[in-house]
């Protein structure tokens, strides 16, 4: 009774998140900003709150952290986007871990690849990587090490250092954004691109499944 009502808690608190989006029309990079910059000197703290609520929506993270380069800067951005970031990753990892496999399958419409048995016993390497190299989209990274047997302080580790590069690197491109001529946004750009053409390679050569099965049979 008690996991019962606390999934109806989280629909709802969902359907408010969406209609809450729908009002403020923070469907793009300027509407967000405009967003966040409205609460003066409160404006870190809703930052940091809607990252961590992120999972709930499935809104793409990537105008978030890009819009925190052009309202705090590089340094600031990364440092709340990478506070946010882990608090939704959490978010997540506690709703898989204590709801169950079917109600999360459900909210997050059955995508994603979940964990072998064992993954346990490196479950610091196999989050790190996984974050390092985005497999697979953030969120459900987090809703499937829910469900396994990754212990939470494994999760949390890997995912911190894990996700750095990756933070750095949209921060810096919102924070560039504000001068679209200047070398230095070029050079945002070339990141953003190197990362992507990165990851593409990096997903052409390796699997979700060969990653943990090799970390997980290194340790037998």
């Amino acid at each position: 009774m008690k996991k019962s009502w606390t999934i109806v808690l989280i629909l709802c608190l969902i359907a408010l998140l969406v209609g809450f989006c729908h009002e403020f029309n923070l469907t793009n990079l300027e509407s967000v900003r405009t967003f966040i910059l409205s609460f003066g000197v409160l404006a870190p703290l809703i930052y940091i709150l809607m990252f961590t609520l992120i999972p709930l929506t499935l809104f793409p993270d990537a105008i978030l952290a890009i819009s925190a380069g052009t309202i705090f800067g590089v340094f600031w951005g990364s440092v709340y986007t990478i506070i946010g970031a882990i608090c939704g990753a959490s978010l997540s990892f506690l709703i898989a871990r204590y709801l169950g496999r079917d109600w999360v399958l459900k909210l997050i419409h059955h995508k994603g690849q979940w964990f072998d048995e064992g993954v346990e016993k490196q479950g610091f390497l196999i989050i790190l990587v996984l974050r390092l190299v985005p497999l697979i989209p953030f969120d459900i990274i987090s809703y499937g090490a829910g469900l396994s047997k990754i212990k939470l302080k494994d999760f949390l580790a890997g995912s911190i250092i894990g996700i750095i590069p990756g933070v750095v690197i949209y921060v810096n491109l919102g924070d560039k954004a504000l001068d679209v001529h200047s070398p230095a946004f070029i050079v945002s750009i070339a990141l953003l691109v190197g990362l992507f053409s990165l990851s593409y390679l990096l997903k052409k050569k390796f699997t979700f499944e060969s990653i943990q099965n090799r970390l997980v049979k290194e340790e037998e």
